[in-house]
């Protein structure tokens, strides 16, 4: 029976809780804690639910007739899964010249995006130089300034410099961001500065410090910029719309727009069936990185 009973330590702090006023915490065992952990999981399937609704009912449409997708009422599981709208997407389009540029472009600008961003991140939070916090505040509140005030004066620069209408245009459009920065400078504020001192006693460069050291360090931030880079330049549709002209050059999100010319003539089943197409590629990468992803998200605001 003692065995039940807290230890002495627990059994003071009770008492004292207690004696203020505050009530004793339940134990973790206890019927209310299970309740309310029931409670939680049951708010989040719902969640969740809520939000993967439109996704299954987007995998659905995919599987319909083209007269199906919205017939009244709404048919949640078609009767007859029509598989040959996945075939006729690949036959029919010129979805893999559509998924190859798309491709393209996201490794390309995501490569440059976190090799540009964690070398000018490792600057501001390691390298002390005249001006840094200024630079740096004055940095990221480009992130503040919606693309759509200068994309004006960004496309005659890129106009007059001859590349508009090449996949180029839009990888030098996105190579370079504020918000990279700021997510890797926060993360390496919380790897300590000794380590760099160490590797500079040791007669390594900034450059050296900043790819043995700094990188291996910080996977989970690489792998979340990595992450946040690739969905967003895979999902792009405006950028590619403004500087792409030449259908051999158009991404995914600009092929699946084109089946949207005549609202009476476009086959939703055609287009939801792409649409499904897009989604899996991101939901892969999302489902390889996932852990690396929270750890860095989670960790990128902490310092010290």
């Amino acid at each position: 029976m003692t065995d039940l009973l807290p230890p002495e330590a627990d059994r003071r702090t009770l008492r004292k809780l207690t004696e203020s006023g505050i009530p004793a915490p339940k134990p973790a065992g206890s019927p209310g804690r299970r309740v309310g952990r029931i409670v939680g999981y049951i708010a989040l399937i719902g969640f969740a639910a809520g939000l993967l609704w439109p996704f299954f009912w987007m995998v659905m449409s995919s599987l319909k007739r083209a007269n199906e997708v919205f017939s009244v009422p709404v048919v949640w599981i078609p009767e007859v899964f029509v598989w040959q709208n996945y075939i006729d997407i690949w036959t029919q389009t010129n979805i893999l010249t559509w998924i190859t540029n798309t491709l393209i472009l996201s490794v390309a600008v995501t490569v440059l995006q976190v090799l540009t961003g964690s070398f000018a991140a490792y600057g501001f939070a390691r390298i002390r130089f005249p001006g840094r916090d200024i630079l740096f505040l004055a940095y990221i509140g480009t992130i503040a300034v919606p693309w759509q005030s200068y994309m004006i004066p960004q496309f005659i620069l890129l106009s007059n410099l001859g590349i508009t209408n090449t996949l180029l245009s839009v990888i030098l459009l996105q190579a370079f961001g504020a918000f990279g920065v700021f997510l890797m400078k926060q993360y390496y504020e919380t790897i300590p500065e000794e380590l760099s001192e160490a590797g500079r006693l040791d007669g390594l460069s900034e450059y050296a410090i900043w790819r043995r050291i700094m990188i291996p360090l910080s996977v989970p931030a690489l792998a979340s910029l990595t992450l946040l880079m690739f969905v967003n330049t895979w999902n792009d549709y405006l950028g590619p719309l403004i500087y792409l002209r030449n259908p051999d050059l158009w991404t995914l999100q600009l092929g699946l727009q084109s089946f949207v010319s005549n609202l009476f003539d476009t086959n939703y089943a055609l287009l939801f069936a792409g649409l499904t197409i897009s989604v899996v590629p991101i939901a892969i990468i999302f489902l390889l990185g996932q852990k690396y992803f929270v750890e860095g998200i989670a960790t990128s605001g902490m310092k010290g």
